[in-house]
């Protein structure tokens, strides 16, 4: 069996072609109701290409993230495609693996194939979504932000990255833990720069801390890297704070190979919960945020831009973190 054409649809309503298609781009016309009731009869689903050349939309919509295998980018593209798919919005998915000059060339290449972008910049320095944006494509920012002129033109969906870590900093220092490490990500990204201050400044009201800092790359080695650099010390750290989910693995497969008995040897906070968390031995305490709310977010204000006409005010929101203690944080017991 055939499906259904515009002109079925049109006969059976007994109206014009005309009068189905403003119908189906949502303009008031007549026979409303005998339309509806011949799209359902007719089971009717018009041609996206058709629906795109009439609207000038692709109903596409690209997510472009740093690195497609970090679950917290996975959560938030179910949040995102959640919202999109109400409106009957498609994603696209893209990686940029954390390369400026990739991300360039993605968002070039996304001009005029998609109606708009959710975006994870790759460096708070970046100028490519300043482009992109002038060149007619809108970009809600995801996690991350840039800085610089023009700026306040993006929406922005963000986490208070300083509060979690501040709070991290904190119930380490309650723990009666002075020798304190942090590893961290690159910070010319948002969550890498603000993640470090607010931890290292929380650390500082405390005049005995002494602070150990390695530098990962937000992925798994680079946290197994870091964490064996620190343990390979003559005076280790009692605790740690690890700034994102991937690298946390890698510090636990590191304390796992190195016989570390946590939290008895080595407490451990990760920013970002992660699905296993819970269920480790002992569970892992966390920085946590709402990832999937993040997407959603995210999508909402694309899709409000998308929408209305003219200039609208870009808007900036940041979402609240919490600190899930858990088994992987206790009491300092080292003397020495």
């Amino acid at each position: 069996m055939s499906e259904a054409t515009i002109g079925d649809v049109a006969r059976r309503a007994g109206v014009s072609t005309t009068t189905v298609s403003r119908f189906l781009a949502g303009q008031p016309v007549r026979a409303e109701e005998s339309i509806r009731a011949a799209v359902q009869d007719l089971a009717y689903r018009p041609s996206p290409v058709a629906r795109s050349l009439r609207s000038g939309r692709t109903r596409s919509i690209a997510v472009v993230v740093p690195d497609v295998t970090n679950p917290f980018f996975a959560a938030v593209v179910k949040g995102a495609e959640a919202v999109a798919r109400q409106d009957d919005y498609h994603l696209f998915l893209s990686n940029t693996d954390e390369d400026v000059d990739r991300e360039a060339a993605v968002l070039a290449d996304l001009v005029g194939r998609v109606d708009g972008a959710i975006l994870a910049p790759t460096v708070e320095s970046d100028e490519a979504p300043l482009r992109a944006q002038q060149a007619g494509l809108p970009i809600v920012f995801l996690d991350r932000e840039i800085g610089g002129t023009g700026t306040d033109l993006f929406d922005a969906v963000l986490v208070d990255n300083a509060g979690g870590s501040r709070r991290a900093a904190e119930h380490l220092l309650d723990l009666g833990h002075r020798r304190i490490a942090i590893v961290n990500g690159t910070v010319n990204s948002t969550p890498g720069r603000q993640r470090r201050e607010a931890f290292l400044d929380a650390l500082r009201q405390s005049e005995t801390a002494q602070v150990y800092e390695e530098v990962g790359d937000f992925r798994e080695q680079g946290g197994y890297q870091a964490v064996m650099r620190l343990l390979a010390l003559e005076h280790p750290p009692t605790a740690l704070f690890v700034t994102n989910n991937l690298m946390t693995i890698g510090a636990l497969r590191a304390l796992h190979d190195l016989g570390i008995s946590v939290p008895d040897q080595l407490s451990v906070i990760g920013f970002d919960d992660l699905d296993l968390a819970a269920l480790l031995m002992p569970p892992l305490t966390v920085v946590d945020r709402p990832m999937e709310e993040q997407g959603a977010l995210a999508m909402r204000l694309l899709l409000r831009r998308l929408r209305e006409s003219g200039d609208v005010t870009a808007r900036r929101i940041v979402l609240e973190t919490n600190l899930l203690i858990r088994g992987s944080t206790g009491p300092n017991r080292r003397t020495t």
